[in-house]
């Protein structure tokens, strides 16, 4: 659902984190005496809630063109281990507190939330390692059209000032092979939930042998992609940002007094982990993506405003003309699409001998490409390390988690 929706949601209170917490004050200010640690705990939890709201102002202060990058997107899971820390502090701090009912259902709750996320952490490293093998395409493409060290010097950017080869008819049929490869691959990604026959057709203009050799290519990507995939067959993006998703509501004055505010943090990082595993899924190439997931925040919260805006942000994106069926919303795929689109596009008006404007062209076109190839070598094994330390620090926070409440055991 659009963040739009929510916009005209109201409420009885102007601001739900603050006044939830004065009224846990009033309550039991009372009971306790001025030396307690109160209301350094206060500050605590507030702290935490403005820290939240600071990093995601920050994330969504980008303009459109760094959405959803690579850098943007490490950015994003930065943000979220920062803010996974100071929640396990906060739990560490209070483990009496979380021992008692109301708060041990709630963190309970949020550890059952956190074991769904691992799932998808998985689904975004396989969907990053498929990236991977689309940018070798692109390097065999360099490799035949670029200059002669393209592949030898990472900080080129695809644009080389060293001698450059003739481009002949063995390069092309080279650079069109693997281009072809690469759009069947990203189809494969596109249509994975439609038949067979129906991505098929994408290729009519083809002849039916050239169809048949594309169809017994597509079914060996297929069975390649499906033996090192980590997840099921039958695993779904969608349904499990559902379940993440599903009964994440905010706390109740009641429960914010029983559990000393404590519930505060543990809503707020249920919103957190739901977004940032629905930027993922919405960003990466994984089983079954699906973005419409019911996403309700109370516009009360500091750190509110920042995330609906960056859920209508890329919700909107995911809606443009040229995005609408794309297999990954990261800006390095449609850039990566568009430029061997058009190369391939170029490859196939080209005639021999080749004209001084026509290879001009052609190099122009290899020199965009080159510069996405070396964006993503740049930024994916980066990426896939943060998505490995997000996977692994749940883990643990878990796992301490569940220690506190008297139930440690390894995680599922």
């Amino acid at each position: 659902m659009p963040a739009t929706d929510y916009q005209g949601s109201s409420a009885p209170l102007t601001n739900i984190g603050r006044s939830l917490l004065s009224l846990r004050r009033d309550q039991v200010h009372a009971m306790e005496s001025p030396n307690d640690g109160s209301a350094s705990h206060e500050v605590e939890l507030e702290l935490f809630q403005r820290q939240v709201a600071d990093r995601f102002h920050d994330l969504a202060s980008v303009p459109s063109d760094e959405l959803l990058s690579l850098p943007w997107v490490r950015k994003l899971l930065d943000v979220f281990l920062c803010c996974q820390e100071e929640f396990r502090v906060i739990v560490f701090n209070n483990k009496a507190q979380v021992m008692k009912p109301p708060m041990d259902r709630l963190i309970a709750d949020f550890y059952e939330r956190t074991v769904k996320a691992l799932d998808v952490c998985n689904a975004i490293r396989d969907g990053i390692e498929q990236i991977k093998q689309w940018q070798k395409l692109l390097e065999i493409v360099l490799c035949a059209l670029g200059d002669s060290n393209v592949n030898n010097n990472s900080n080129n950017n695809g644009n080389n000032n060293c001698y450059q080869r003739t481009l002949g008819e063995g390069q092309f049929r080279r650079a069109k092979k693997a281009l072809i490869d690469l759009a069947i691959g990203m189809l494969d990604e596109k249509d994975s939930g439609q038949s067979l026959s129906h991505r098929n057709r994408s290729f009519g203009r083809n002849n039916n042998t050239s169809s048949h050799s594309k169809d017994h290519h597509h079914r060996s990507l297929g069975h390649f992609r499906s033996l090192s995939w980590s997840v099921s067959r039958s695993w779904s993006a969608a349904r499990q940002l559902q379940a993440i998703g599903n009964n994440l509501a905010a706390p109740r004055g009641n429960e914010v007094v029983a559990t000393n505010g404590l519930a505060m943090p543990v809503y707020t990082m249920g919103c957190v982990l739901l977004f940032v595993m629905w930027a993922l899924v919405a960003a990466i190439p994984c089983q079954d993506r699906g973005l419409q997931v019911h996403f309700y925040v109370p516009r009360q919260f500091s750190w509110a405003a920042p995330i609906l805006s960056l859920h209508e942000r890329i919700m909107e994106e995911s809606k443009k003309r040229d995005r609408k069926n794309a297999c990954g919303l990261l800006r390095e795929i449609y850039q990566m699409e568009k430029c061997s689109r058009l190369l391939g596009e170029l490859t196939d008006s080209v005639q021999f001998p080749l004209s001084e404007e026509k290879e001009g062209e052609v190099r122009q076109r290899v020199k965009e490409l080159g510069q996405v190839c070396h964006a993503m070598k740049e930024g994916l094994e980066p990426l896939e390390r943060q998505v490995r330390e997000v996977f692994h620090r749940i883990v643990r926070s878990r796992t301490e988690g569940l220690d506190s409440l008297g139930r440690g055991h390894n995680p599922e």
